[in-house]
């Protein structure tokens, strides 16, 4: 059946665009006589880190079928040349648009690659960031809750002599509950040990938490990231019947946690079930946000570390 919406989005599709105004022989005598303006030399001549274009929507043919990232495309430029060739970014992504890829990070280490070969530069940067469909079986009423957790893939190329390689990070973030505990502790200083198998009531929060890690040889994926969340958090979806409800808030209630205990428990997951895989100079990244409940300001706890710093603690 043809798509109804008439959209295209395949290359042999593709509606003709603007009407040609000018003659081919025009453009290619301009062409062949015109200055390169980027490659001319800068008036203060300086090294620039990176520079590209953002906010940029790229399409990707992932198993999940072709969805959509926000990206950021850059490259180092030298102090001898004024600008970048910003059509060859654009360039690069429309080569890969057909393309098929296993993981984001393919792509992203791809894109980086393809770009960084296309300008002048000796360092090139892919960042990309977007949610895909995950798919929850609530523990009580087993309905299934159609939810999406936030992926990302860092992509950083460097020319070396003649070669390219490529370094990169994947993370994921997921949305889940946290329960103060000093507020639980202080109910039961004021009304007594608790002898109910209810836990003492407290406030609690909607937090979301990211865990992002330098990985080689895809030695970690995302699923092992969401699995490690997953068992270091009191994780949350969207569809929710009463028993459910009642599930998460209860174990939120057992297992209450500040904003840094998330991220304790977060690296302290990663560093038993995964950290082995990683080499010992592995950046790891975790940051979680609180959004409070009985505060007008929110709470951010970040931890910068690396695979073998969080081994020493695991396996003193």
């Amino acid at each position: 059946m043809e798509y109804s919406s008439g959209l295209v989005h395949e290359f042999k599709k593709a509606r003709p665009g603007l009407r040609q105004e000018i003659s081919t022989e025009k453009h290619d005598i301009a062409l062949g006589g015109g200055s390169d303006v980027p490659a001319q030399k800068p008036a203060f001549q300086l090294e620039l880190d990176e520079v590209g274009i953002c906010s940029k929507k790229v399409w990707i043919l992932l198993p999940q079928g072709r969805m959509g990232f926000d990206a950021e495309i850059t490259v180092n430029l030298s102090p001898e040349l004024r600008g970048i060739h910003m059509s060859r970014m654009e360039q690069a992504i429309s080569e890969l648009y057909s393309n098929r890829f296993t993981d984001l990070r393919h792509y992203a280490q791809k894109l980086a690659s393809t770009v960084l070969f296309m300008q002048d530069g000796d360092k090139s940067r892919v960042r990309l960031k977007g949610s895909v469909p995950h798919l929850w079986q609530a523990c009580a009423s087993r309905h299934v809750s159609v939810d999406s957790v936030e992926i990302s893939a860092d992509a950083c190329a460097r020319r070396q002599e003649d070669n390219i390689t490529v370094s990169t990070e994947i993370g994921l973030c997921i949305n889940h509950i946290t329960a103060c505990p000093c507020t639980q502790v202080y109910t039961e200083e004021l009304f007594g040990k608790n002898t109910s198998p209810s836990p003492m009531p407290t406030h609690s929060q909607r937090s979301s938490t990211r865990l992002q890690v330098e990985v080689c040889r895809n030695a970690v994926s995302y699923s092992d990231l969401l699995n490690c969340l997953v068992n270091a958090l009191n994780i949350t979806q969207d569809l929710l019947k009463r028993p459910d409800e009642a599930e998460v808030v209860l174990k939120s209630h057992y297992r209450p946690q500040f904003a840094e205990d998330a991220v304790r428990n977060v690296a302290a997951t990663f560093a038993e079930l995964y950290g082995h895989l990683l080499e010992q100079d592995a950046k790891i990244r975790i940051e979680s946000l609180s959004l409070e409940s009985i505060h007008s300001h929110d709470v951010i706890c970040r931890l910068n570390t690396t695979a073998g710093k969080l081994r020493e603690i695991v396996e003193p």
